[in-house]
């Protein structure tokens, strides 16, 4: 008899059970996972600094951030002849300028402005001046006042395009971020990068500076805003010529940081050190080496909610004290500075005054109070030097067959993971139960599946594993595909590996602007590289875990068909030559090479397909052998842009490693015959 007390025992029982959900945040699983290295990345760092007690030490340091840097980004190339002329010029009250073009590498034109100053005698003090990401380069109003500012006050300053920006705008994208990126992801396939383009250009700018009689070789600086200021960094870490720096706006946020906030301070393509994590090196680094020489550092405020993440500012001054400890040590303490401006992202006026006073102070020997003289921005098309743009010369590439020892250290996998299944709830469906199951992939990793059962009464067939990029509830309803393949005797494991279906990241802290662009999966895969595993690795492992775990349910008798769509395909390609006990790999829709997304300018693959230096050594053809004699079916693959290969084609590239069909089906009909050959 059920009684009152019954009742709400009953009722609080409920409850209860209400109250903890048999389902976790998968939306944390990856930014908790990033955040994880990004910690070991902070901690490896701190004891690295904690070391620097003497002078030697920090100089041993700076030594290791410049040889570290060069390693990152592809290597220091090699100086070719800068082959400077003047196109043009013009004279204004108080100065003049010279359009120049020179070349920082061999067929790589830089169009440049050289601003000279009249009434005063040689040597000068000299600026190169680094632009931030304006489309119009160095004819933006802003950067065009503070240039003739500075001639004014008495300084020769150079002011180049770079690549993507005024007169070496390529791909017409409408956004100097994505002008950078676009090459950028495709140099890293090949082993280089938009930092290595950008920072040479930087660095044979300064030839060209220090090669002009008029100036005095003892006095140049290097100054530039957001990413003119970052490009200002890698400068000052590599080139030992600078007798001092303002970085004003830079993205001096570091990976390895306290309280990181995932996916992390990702940019454009230059400004993300690939792989720099587990050296626990990061961008405050960068201003290691130009210690003991004078630096400026000036922020927006604003920053810290309206640009960068709220940690901006607190993990800024964090950095900034542990740089002023190493100026200290080398006896410069006064020699570093700190300013800031409430107003938004820009170098407006405070800005340029502040820098105004510190140039004046450490280049011109003065303490005198500076105001900014009269300045009048030029019409775009006056300051022209004449360059069409181009991209520059491909570096070479030679993929080569590798056997799964090599493929697997490619990945930066370790050792194959061994996984199970956990139930965590079963449900009756028409033919067929369902159960909802996670597999534990890596540390704070685990993987929703759906995992529908034949009935108990039809002889089981085989096992398929399905991956969409839409995610497990792709086709999970009565009538739809999981449950008639399992109706029809097939166990069917549909799955979501990092950063798709439920596994999509949730937002970080902050501003929803600044989050809303940094939460793409394309941000999580620059952040994965940076963080040393890369996303496309971190698929890998746990498709391969979510096979690990299948295996053991349905045993080695039946087999287990890895079926992928999209550009779930590469990770998926990948798995199965790394896995023996996958017997058939059905990739529809899929990439059909790494080298097709360097052949044109444009492409519309994700990021999250993109290996560093993959080409070097392989591409997917040559992984695609590595699975014989087992089968792999390529359904109508694609190029860069997504458009079909014909299969002529498509044959030439893989010989008989595979089976090509025209159309990328994803039926019934076609995954039922995949385990039967």
């Amino acid at each position: 008899m059920l009684t009152r007390r019954s009742i709400l025992l009953a009722l609080a029982g409920g409850t209860a059970a209400l109250a903890q959900p048999r389902f976790r945040l998968y939306a944390r699983c990856l930014p908790d996972y990033l955040a994880a290295l990004a910690r070991q990345a902070y901690q490896r760092r701190e004891a690295a600094l904690a070391q620097l007690k003497t002078p030697d030490d920090v100089r041993a340091r700076q030594q290791w951030v410049r040889k570290t840097l060069w390693q990152l980004i592809g290597g220091e190339p090699e100086r070719t002849p800068l082959l400077v002329h003047q196109t043009g010029g013009f004279a204004r009250d108080g100065y003049r300028v010279q359009l120049l073009v020179y070349e920082s590498r061999t067929g790589v034109r830089i169009p440049a402005n050289l601003y000279l100053p009249d009434g005063a005698q040689p040597p000068f003090p000299a600026v190169l001046f680094q632009m931030g990401h304006s489309l119009n380069g160095k004819a933006n109003d802003t950067y065009q006042k503070a240039c003739q500012a500075l001639v004014r006050l008495g300084y020769v300053v150079l002011a180049f395009d770079p690549f993507g920006q005024g007169e070496r705008t390529y791909y017409k994208a409408g956004d100097a971020d994505e002008e950078h990126s676009r090459l950028g992801r495709q140099l890293l396939l090949s082993g280089d990068s938009a930092t290595r383009l950008q920072l040479w250009d930087a660095v044979r700018s300064l030839d060209v500076l220090w090669d002009l009689p008029m100036v005095d070789r003892t006095r140049i600086a290097s100054m530039g805003q957001s990413g003119g200021a970052t490009l200002t960094m890698f400068l000052a870490a590599v080139d030992s010529r600078l007798a001092c720096a303002v970085v004003s706006c830079g993205n001096t946020e570091n990976f390895a940081c306290d309280g990181f906030n995932p996916p992390g301070s990702t940019d454009d393509a230059e400004q993300n050190l690939i792989g720099s994590g587990p050296l626990g090196f990061d961008r405050w680094d960068l201003l290691y080496p130009l210690a003991p020489k004078p630096l400026l550092l000036l922020v927006s405020e604003r920053d810290s909610f309206g640009t960068y993440s709220p940690s901006y500012l607190q993990s800024g001054l964090e950095e900034f004290e542990k740089l002023r400890r190493v100026y200290a040590l080398l006896g410069a303490a006064d020699r570093l500075e700190w300013g800031a401006t409430a107003l938004p992202h820009a170098l407006a006026p405070e800005l340029r005054l502040q820098s105004y006073r510190f140039l004046e102070r450490w280049l011109h020997s003065s303490t005198r109070l500076v105001s900014e003289p009269p300045v009048q921005p030029e019409p775009d098309a006056v300051l022209v030097a004449g360059v069409q743009p181009a991209l520059p010369p491909a570096a070479p590439v030679s993929p080569a067959p590798l056997d799964a020892a090599a493929l697997r250290t490619l990945l930066g996998l370790g050792s194959a993971p061994s996984a199970k299944l956990i139930v965590l709830a079963r449900d009756r469906a028409l033919g067929c139960e369902v159960e909802t199951c996670e597999v534990a992939s890596a540390p704070g990793v685990v993987l929703p599946a759906y995992v529908f059962n034949p009935s108990p009464v039809t002889p089981l067939r085989s096992a398929l594993l399905l991956l969409d990029p839409a995610g497990r509830t792709r086709h999970w309803r009565e009538g739809d595909l999981c449950q008639n393949l399992a109706a029809a005797g097939h166990l069917v494991c549909a799955f979501d590996v990092r950063g798709i279906g439920d596994l999509t990241p949730e937002l970080g802290r902050g501003n929803s602007f600044y989050n809303a662009s940094h939460s793409s999966e394309e941000a999580y895969a620059w952040a994965s590289l940076i963080l040393g595993h890369p996303l496309l690795a971190q698929r890998v492992d746990d498709i391969l875990a979510m096979s690990s775990a299948v295996r053991q349910r349905v045993g080695r008798e039946r087999p287990l068909v890895l079926a992928a769509s999209g550009h779930m395909t590469l990770p998926a390609l990948c798995a199965t030559a790394l896995d023996s006990g996958l017997a058939v790999a059905y990739l529809a829709r899929g990439l059909v090479s790494w080298a097709s997304l360097l052949a044109g300018d444009s492409y519309t693959e994700p990021f999250s397909s993109f290996l560093p230096g993959v080409l070097t050594r392989t591409d997917l053809p040559f992984i695609a052998r590595l699975v014989a004699p087992r089968r792999v079916i390529l359904a109508g693959p694609v190029d860069a842009n997504g458009q079909p290969v014909a299969p002529g084609l498509v044959r030439a590239l893989y010989e008989d490693s595979v089976e090509v069909r025209p159309d990328a089906d994803w039926t019934e009909r076609v995954l039922t015959g995949l385990a039967a050959g």
